[in-house]
């Protein structure tokens, strides 16, 4: 597969500075670019996947009427930490 580019992109020369002053050694502005951008599109997909299940658990309810109170759901949220932490089952 050929390779495509991103529009170069015009800044400051502060945040071409504060840039380069947190590479890694021998990590290159381009390649810590590419992994900022990677970690962008992730925590974007994420978000937008997460809201997503978010309007469907919604939907969902709204069909079948069927809702839970914050405290029901706080208590299944502690007994999945507590499963997880203890390693006994939730139930």
């Amino acid at each position: 597969m050929k390779s495509a580019t991103i529009p170069s992109l015009r800044v400051e020369p502060e945040l071409r500075e504060a840039a380069e002053s947190v590479l890694l050694p021998d990590e290159s502005l381009s390649a810590f670019v590419e992994t900022a951008l990677r970690a962008g599109i992730a925590r974007r997909q994420t978000q937008r996947d997460f809201i997503a299940r978010g309007m469907a658990s919604r939907d969902e309810a709204r069909a079948s009427g069927k809702y839970f109170t914050a405290a029901e759901v706080h208590a299944d949220l502690e007994a999945m930490l507590l499963a997880a932490t203890t390693g006994k089952d939730a139930s």
